[in-house]
């Protein structure tokens, strides 16, 4: 029954916040930014860049309230938002190439080594290139097909399996130099 009332009670908030009720969009900020600000910072590696990027996906979630149609999740709708915002200020702010190679590794799905922390692997992932970046993103965490990313990012589905590729490729590089130092053997 709480489930219901909760539904309800979002419902409630975005049709006060359509109406431009400032207390009510402030309440769906509010309960929402966390999250958003954590998506936007997988994305971008500077924190003020990911809140200024969360702040403007936030003016189009508000802009664009009437459009969304209750038929999925609210907090979804407004992810993608986030994610085509840090799309779309990568590509403004930085040179993101793509190499337009078909060939790739099938990928063997190696689970990340439990030891490190999420922090360590934030680093990691911060430090692929921009193209590798989005895709491995995209793939991984958002759960995307290639064939999702490469209309999102304008490149084939062979290049987003081979950026995919080459992103595992370097964090595995990564991930055993760490394990070398740590067992100190670099």
């Amino acid at each position: 029954m709480k489930v219901v009332s909760l539904h309800h009670e979002e419902k409630k908030l975005i049709e006060q916040a359509m109406t431009n009720n400032r207390h009510a969009q402030h309440q769906l900020y509010s309960r929402f930014a966390p999250k958003m600000l954590g998506v936007c910072r997988q994305y971008i590696k500077d924190l003020q860049q990911a809140e200024d990027v969360m702040i403007t996906g936030f003016m189009k979630v508000f802009t664009n309230l009437s459009s969304f149609e209750h038929k999925g999740s609210f907090e979804g709708w407004i992810r993608r938002i986030m994610i085509n915002e840090c799309i779309s200020f990568i590509r403004v702010k930085k040179d993101v190439k793509f190499m337009d190679d078909e060939s790739f590794a099938e990928d063997s799905h190696n689970s990340i080594e439990s030891q490190l922390s999420l922090d360590d692997l934030q680093f990691l992932i911060d430090n692929l290139p921009e193209g590798y970046k989005m895709v491995f993103n995209l793939y991984v965490i958002e759960g995307y097909k290639h064939q999702e990313i490469a209309k999102m990012l304008g490149i084939t589905e062979g290049t987003s399996k081979s950026q995919l590729s080459r992103a595992r490729e370097v964090l595995q590089t990564q991930i055993q130099k760490l394990k070398n130092y740590s067992y100190g053997t670099e």
